[in-house]
């Protein structure tokens, strides 16, 4: 069945792995897919495969030059050529496994004075920050990844406009899921 806003892809077809590392793959992928919140699915799945003994998130920003929007992303957020928008680069990261790394791109005139400063000044993951905000995410794109045998290595990708529970766009990710997102034994 397909829930409406979600985009459900087919599972990679993993060579050379445990039969399982298929499964888990997937698992996490339609676990991504099925929530509004990319960081409570990730914090979930690190409290249910024991990754870390606090399975909480932080975002550990990446350096880098901004990446500009796109006229399609600005279509999706529904934002003019002008809009000031702000970008993040992070790595979402539970005890020792990083979990993905995005891009996000945000209207900071959508959220609250508050939440741009905790987004500025801390690590704490942009999925909490905007929790008060009753996020809505709409998946735009899945992309499978060819198999990989290192942690580092992509297992896929989800881009994705998060919504206010009202209806009003303030970010785009582009996310990138990595093989330390699954249990060490089945990489």
């Amino acid at each position: 069945m397909t829930i409406p806003g979600r985009a459900l892809a087919e599972a990679p077809i993993v060579i050379g792995k445990p039969a399982n590392s298929e499964a888990l793959v997937a698992a996490l992928r339609d676990r991504i897919l099925g929530s509004d919140s990319a960081t409570l699915a990730l914090e979930s799945w690190c409290a249910e495969h024991r990754l870390a003994a606090d399975p909480h998130l932080v975002a550990l920003r990446l350096p880098g030059p901004d990446k500009s929007l796109s006229a399609a992303q600005r279509a999706r957020l529904a934002i003019g050529p002008d809009e000031p928008v702000r970008y993040r680069r992070v790595r979402l990261v539970c005890g020792e496994h990083v979990m993905s790394e995005a891009d996000n791109w945000y209207v900071p005139a959508r959220l609250t004075p508050e939440m741009n400063a905790v987004l500025d000044g801390t690590r704490t993951p942009f999925g909490r920050v905007v929790r008060p905000l009753a996020p809505v995410r709409r998946t735009v794109e899945v992309r499978a990844r060819p198999p990989g045998t290192e942690p580092e290595d992509p297992l896929f990708e989800v881009d994705a406009v998060l919504s206010t529970g009202a209806g009003q766009p303030f970010c785009e990710v582009v996310e990138t899921y990595l093989g330390s997102a699954l249990p060490t034994a089945m990489r």
